[in-house]
């Protein structure tokens, strides 16, 4: 794999990053608009690759035969019939609620482009590739990073539009807690499991919107954790309650379930879990406090047979390498800056 200084001058390279899916703003529309959502783009884990032509083409590493697809639709869709070479470094690790899928694409679609001089597209590549069917913040988090809210789904293909992006806290932490060996819900199980849902309250619509523009949102442009925190924590117990039936509980590891009570216990701020999980998730105000409480959640046991990492914000989108030395080039996709 040749990655960094050592990317081959006829190759791109490209980084994107995980994101955290924070709730949904009105998954039934009462408002007209379906799902809308909050998210977070995070420093890790990440989706690695490379692109270069090739005689013939060929897809190696982990998730190769699922972007081995997303190339020859992105190809056909491009009109291009050269044969490519792509290298997968590392992947966000599927059904986690990481944003996995999404990310997979978009980071080839935007090494693609890059590697033939096209313009990127991530919006309309997304809906080529059947992302974006329920949330806009993947796209979103591969172009420009941060804390966002997507506005929910129209009648358009396109994702939902972004209506805020904000820059996360650069001294804010995020614990995440994983159980490595259980995947959340996906595929035709996701589909059957928003089918067999009951609609979802319009109070609960109405309450989830207030507390996002009332509470989370004015909690992180003051840096106010404690407001952030619980805005966040209600949104998804509402939510998390209303997807209750179709996983198990508002989370869907009972043991990441019993973790996060000892990180809430122990400082924790803005419980939840990230989309269908596993993935729970709690914010502390410092790197310091997200180690002192980690250690004494894992003092208590409560951690036993868990994943723990401890992550940052992350306020750009995708890193974009091509060439080396004097002709490297380097791209990092930004948004600009805090917006509402």
């Amino acid at each position: 794999m040749t990655t960094g200084s050592n990317v081959k001058e006829d190759a791109v390279h490209i980084s994107a990053p995980a994101r955290l899916h924070l709730g949904f703003l009105d998954p039934g529309a009462n408002f007209g608009r379906r799902f809308g959502g909050i998210g977070l783009a995070i420093d890790g884990p990440a989706t690695s690759l490379s692109i270069a032509r090739h005689r013939e083409t060929s897809v190696e590493g982990p998730e190769a035969a699922r972007a081995r697809s997303y190339l020859e639709s992105l190809m056909a869709h491009l009109g291009l019939g050269e044969g490519y070479r792509v290298e997968i470094e590392t992947v966000i690790p599927s059904h986690s609620g990481l944003g996995s899928g999404t990310q997979l694409a978009l980071a080839l679609s935007c090494a693609l482009r890059t590697l033939e001089g096209r313009p990127l597209d991530v919006e309309g590549d997304s809906a080529i590739l059947g992302r974006g069917q329920r949330s806009g913040l993947g796209a979103a988090f591969v172009t420009r990073g941060g804390l966002a809210v997507d506005g929910g789904k129209g009648e358009e293909d396109t994702p939902p539009p972004l209506v805020a992006r904000f820059d996360f806290p650069d001294d804010w932490r995020v614990i995440l807690v994983f159980e490595t060996d259980l995947a959340g819900i996906h595929g035709e199980a996701e589909l059957d499991a928003f089918a067999s849902l009951p609609a979802f309250p319009r109070d609960a619509a109405g309450e989830v919107s207030a507390l996002t523009l009332m509470q989370v949102l004015p909690g992180l442009v003051e840096r106010d954790i404690k407001t952030f925190g619980h805005g966040l924590a209600r949104i998804q117990a509402i939510v998390g309650s209303h997807f209750a039936p179709a996983q198990g509980g508002v989370f869907t590891s009972r043991r990441v379930a019993r973790a996060m009570d000892a990180v809430k216990a122990h400082g924790g701020h803005g419980i939840g879990q990230s989309s269908w999980g596993p993935t729970g998730f709690a914010f502390a105000p410092s790197e310091a406090s997200a180690r002192r409480i980690v250690e004494r959640a894992t003092a208590d046991g409560a951690l036993d047979g868990l994943a723990v990492r401890i992550a940052k914000g992350r306020n750009e989108g995708a890193r974009i390498e091509r060439g080396t030395g004097a002709g490297r080039h380097v791209r990092v996709l930004a948004g600009a800056g805090s917006r509402l």
